[in-house]
This record gives structure tokens, sequence and C-alpha cells, in this order.
């Protein structure tokens, strides 16, 4: 079974960066797809990103196109978020996701979570 854990939440100024990261346990990470998807208070959980289990292949939302980067290490098992020029809209709840498939992560019903994050951008 899959673990996620997520870090590198925090309260952040409109317009500055923050890094998160997701460390995996208990599975061969290289085996998956991993992403990250978020949910703001009162929305439904929405894609960000997601990368190919080899790295290769990257998708991202269109509101995050330009801003955001998604990489991984598959000898460390840990997938990471780089959030640039960040937006008051940016703020939610940031879920790490893990599955075979990355059209399941895009579609945000991956078969593995993280248990969140919270990211907060000010105004």
């Amino acid at each position: 079974q899959l673990k996620l854990v997520e870090s590198g939440g925090g309260l952040v100024q409109a317009g500055g960066s923050r890094r998160l990261s997701c460390a995996a346990s208990g599975g061969t990470f290289s085996l998956y797809a991993m992403g990250w998807v978020r949910q703001a208070p009162g929305k439904e959980r929405e894609f960000i990103a997601a990368i190919s289990w080899s790295g290769g292949s990257t998708k991202y939302a269109d509101s995050v196109k330009g801003r955001f980067t998604i990489s991984r290490d598959n000898t460390e098992n840990t997938v990471s978020l780089q959030m640039n020029s960040l937006r008051p809209e940016d703020t939610a709840v940031y879920f790490c996701a893990a599955d075979t498939s990355v059209s399941t992560i895009t579609s945000a019903k991956a078969n593995y979570w993280g248990q969140g994050t919270q990211v907060t951008v000010s105004s």
C-alpha cells in the first residue's frame, strides 16, 4: 500500500513562491504516475499537475501552466511542485496523488492520496 506524505504548505504573499514535496513509501514508487490536486473551500477537487512514472511526460491545468512545475526523483521517492507567481485564488489544500495511470490523476480519481497540505496566498 503506497503511503504519501506532503510537506511545504504555509502562508505566502501574492506573487511569491512555494515548493511542495511529497514523500512516498510502502510501494515501488517508479511504477506510479504522480500528481497534485487541490481543493479550495466549498469547491471540488481540481487537478493541477501530473508526471509520468519516468518523469518524461507532464501535464498541467491551464490555471497553473507556466507558473507551476512538477518534478520527481525516483531515487528519493519524492515528487515536488514548484509554485511561482502565486495568486490568492491558488489558496487551497494541496493533495499528492498516485496511480498507475496519469489519466486517473488528471480526473482527480487516483487510488492513492496524501493527507493534504494547506497553502494560503495573501493579497
